[in-house]
């Protein structure tokens, strides 16, 4: 049933950029993707906007399934965990206006700094581990939309968003908003393959899991659950 499901993935991102197409088209503004914050100083954030909502949601939603695959396929903790710990990074740094305004200022790369430090540490330690992980999945479509996503959001998104870049393209035509419009929508295509690619990781660590041979207490625990429950 994995094309059913890629049936859904691609009605799902065509419905969800339709609709956001469709609510500023209709309602100009409403995507708040130029919102001046401050007091008169012209500093404009999209940090409001329902675009950055909904990336936020997605990484919320990648998180959970990689803590998922991390309590319930011990052979991909490892790979899960560094994952998960990733879709952290991506939060707090989509977090960073929020966080500087009104938490601290500049405790956004602190954040990410101990974040990353903890995801160095744990993946040489248990180095062995992960590229056994990695080597039960891999090639993997999966990790193969994940690698897009990552790709998409730590470089491409960069360039392609870069101010400088569309006022050499617009000229005196420019505005601000042109950059940060592209950036945010860019964004939400690279997390949306982020997501894809989670939900197909977790199938097939699930699968592998299935295949493994469970330890004693795991089978003895299972045979108490189902023991337990047809006696009521």
């Amino acid at each position: 049933m994995a094309w059913f499901r890629y049936l859904l993935y691609f009605a799902g991102v065509v419905l969800l950029t339709w609709m956001l197409t469709q609510i500023e088209i209709s309602f100009p503004g409403s995507l708040k993707l130029h919102v001046l914050v401050g007091s008169g100083n012209g500093h404009a954030t999209s940090e409001y906007s329902p675009v950055e909502i909904i990336q936020l949601l997605i990484l919320g939603v990648c998180g959970a399934l990689m803590g998922w695959v991390a309590v319930n396929c011990p052979s991909q903790r490892p790979l899960a965990f560094g994952f998960g710990g990733l879709a952290l990074v991506f939060l707090i740094r989509e977090l960073d206006f929020f966080l500087d305004r009104y938490v601290i200022e500049n405790l956004w790369p602190i954040l990410i700094a101990v974040a990353l430090a903890f995801l160095i540490v744990y993946t040489y330690r248990h180095r062995r581990r992960f590229a056994v992980a990695l080597g039960r999945i891999w090639p993997s479509p999966g990790l193969a939309l994940l690698f897009a996503g990552a790709a998409i959001l730590f470089a491409f998104v960069h360039l392609v968003g870069n101010e400088l870049l569309w006022q050499s393209i617009l000229g005196d035509a420019y505005k601000p908003i042109v950059a940060t419009a592209v950036e945010e929508f860019v964004e939400l295509i690279g997390y949306m393959l982020w997501l894809i690619g989670t939900i197909e990781y977790v199938y097939q660590a699930k699968a592998i899991a299935m295949r493994e041979p469970r330890p004693a207490a795991q089978r003895l625990r299972q045979r108490r659950r189902e023991g337990g429950a047809g006696k009521y």
